[in-house]
């Protein structure tokens, strides 16, 4: 995988605090061969005095009404398991060659700079796209390479799908390439759930960088509005 660049961009929208702009974002594929375009899902964001630097969606999302299995092959109740806790939700797949592993190591370097305290704040949950492949045990090892406390689930792709959907995420079916490889193509967007309501006030893109989730978790970890 080629060295990434990160960037410290904001991207929060500007302009009068009073407007607000609905914006199409294309959801990333990460596949065998690179990356490519799902569907566009429509989420909103707003300029704002935000000590996020995340995008501020005015349109708060409910957590997923989600049940899997987690990675040691238990049933894990998404809503129930994380109320009243901060949370950043992401959907992709163990065998993903670029956006994923970026994402999740991304995240993974920010915790591991936050106190012990702060850390045990805030849940990071990670939701195969691949649950044929993505068993419990593989699933653990790729999680246990960026954060070991971040949860992994896995199970009926049907419930992950819909799930997803309802927080604007495409997701759709793997498909297996000729020469054995997967693709997964799903959303790329990590979503930040705060602890005051369990809804998603935050989103961040795939562009994402270190700085960006190392700037926020504390404050997420804190509970600070949005």
């Amino acid at each position: 995988m080629a060295p990434r660049t990160t960037r410290r961009t904001s991207p929060r929208l500007l302009g009068a605090a009073a407007l607000a702009l609905t914006a199409a974002l294309a959801l990333t594929a990460c596949g065998s061969s690179g990356s490519g375009a799902g569907g566009p899902a429509k989420v909103s964001k707003e300029s704002s005095k935000s000590p996020y630097q995340a995008t501020v969606l005015t349109k708060h999302f409910d957590k997923p009404d989600l049940v899997l299995n987690d990675t040691s092959g238990q049933p894990y109740d998404l809503r129930a398991k994380t109320a009243g806790r901060a949370t950043l939700l992401f959907f992709g797949y163990t065998s993903c060659p670029d956006v994923c592993p970026t994402t999740m190591g991304d995240i993974g370097v920010a915790m591991s700079k936050l106190s012990p305290e702060e850390q045990q704040k805030i849940d990071v949950v990670f939701v195969s796209t691949d649950p044929e492949r993505d068993t419990p045990k593989v699933l653990r090892t790729w999680l246990d390479s960026m954060g070991k406390s971040f949860t992994g689930l896995t199970g009926d792709l049907e419930k992950v799908k819909a799930a997803a959907k309802t927080l604007g995420v495409l997701v759709e079916d793997p498909i297996v390439n000729k020469d054995g490889t997967v693709t997964s193509s799903h959303g790329a967007q990590v979503l930040g759930f705060l602890p005051s309501d369990d809804k998603a006030h935050l989103l961040y893109l795939s562009s994402t960088s270190t700085q960006t989730f190392a700037h926020d978790l504390p404050l997420l970890a804190k509970g600070v509005a949005a």
